[in-house]
């Protein structure tokens, strides 16, 4: 069965001569697809450097943008706001990450409503970092939802109706991501963990980022069965110190030792290693994935759009 036709509101033939694909109808059509992640600001000012990066990567040929929902617990602008921003300035299409961390049942909907109505359509189900990991020892995660419960919210939007069955008047028409991380072991712990996400209505995963191309060439070989695509996350390297705290801080993140020992050899070429290691990932990613997501290191999108063509070619 074709998850991905099944989602609402599919476009006709004659619409999408008329205009470009979608992230969901080059996924749908089995097009290898690119996106770069970019955090919102954590000010008011207007995002002048995201917004350049995001123009820049743009023409380097990514297909969408995906945004942050402050991630590693850190402070941001909302990432609906973002998105809406990046799309009017930019017009670039977005992928929203949105973590459940943050908010219970009532303002889940209230945001969802609300981003759909601003025309937001792809969504990445997340739980997200805990306060903690950031210093907010006064704050407490809410977490009112799972990750599994947020894409079965996300369903019934899709199916006119709210989380009580109550008719919201229309169906909305997001394309529902779920997140997926070939780190976890054992495997099928996570791979029972997609299949829930699919039977909520999960309609493709994006990846947590991964530093052994063997165990991710497994994972996909894996994940394959599960007949969604799968988008691969990869983060370059940017030195010996950036890999032990990847490593040892951010949850959700294995490092390999022998990845770490190549980045502690490499000294003063650290950055190049990093980005060797990156192109092995997306080597593997081309090779199995549906697509690849790409985390800039310290906003160097210039790297980032190097990685890009790669992708492309």
């Amino acid at each position: 069965m074709d998850t991905i036709a099944q989602a609402p509101h599919a476009i006709s033939t004659a619409d999408t001569l008329a205009q470009p694909l979608t992230f969901r109808e080059k996924l749908a059509a089995g097009r290898f697809v690119v996106s770069v992640e970019i955090d919102p600001p954590r000010g008011l000012l207007m995002p002048a450097r995201a917004l350049a990066g995001a123009a820049a990567l743009k023409e380097a040929g990514v297909d969408a943008i995906n945004i942050g929902d402050s991630p590693m617990a850190r402070v941001r602008m909302n990432p609906v706001a973002m998105a809406i921003i990046l799309e009017r300035e930019v017009g670039v299409e977005t992928v929203v990450h949105y973590t459940t961390r943050d908010r219970n049942l009532i303002a889940i909907h209230s945001d969802l409503v609300g981003a759909h109505a601003l025309g937001v359509r792809n969504i990445v189900c997340l739980r997200g970092d805990p306060p903690s990991l950031a210093g907010y020892t006064d704050v407490v995660g809410v977490w009112d939802v799972t990750p599994v419960g947020l894409i079965r919210i996300l369903r019934l939007l899709n199916e006119g109706i709210d989380w009580t069955g109550k008719p919201i008047g229309h169906s909305a028409s997001f394309f529902i991501g779920g997140a997926a991380n070939p780190n976890t072991e054992p495997i099928e712990t996570e791979l029972k963990l997609l299949r829930r996400k699919i039977e909520a209505g999960a309609h493709f995963f994006m990846t947590q980022v991964c530093y052994d191309p063997d165990r991710l060439d497994h994972f996909l070989e894996r994940t394959a069965k599960l007949q969604m695509p799968m988008v691969v996350g990869v983060l370059p390297l940017h030195s010996s110190r950036h890999a032990e705290f990847l490593h040892g801080q951010v949850p959700g993140i294995t490092i390999p030792e022998e990845t770490r020992e190549r980045m502690r050899r490499a000294g003063g070429g650290a950055l190049a290693e990093g980005m060797a290691v990156a192109r092995e990932m997306l080597a593997v990613a081309k090779r199995r994935a549906s697509g690849v997501y790409i985390v800039p290191s310290f906003g160097r999108y210039e790297l980032t759009a190097e990685l890009v063509a790669e992708a492309r070619t």
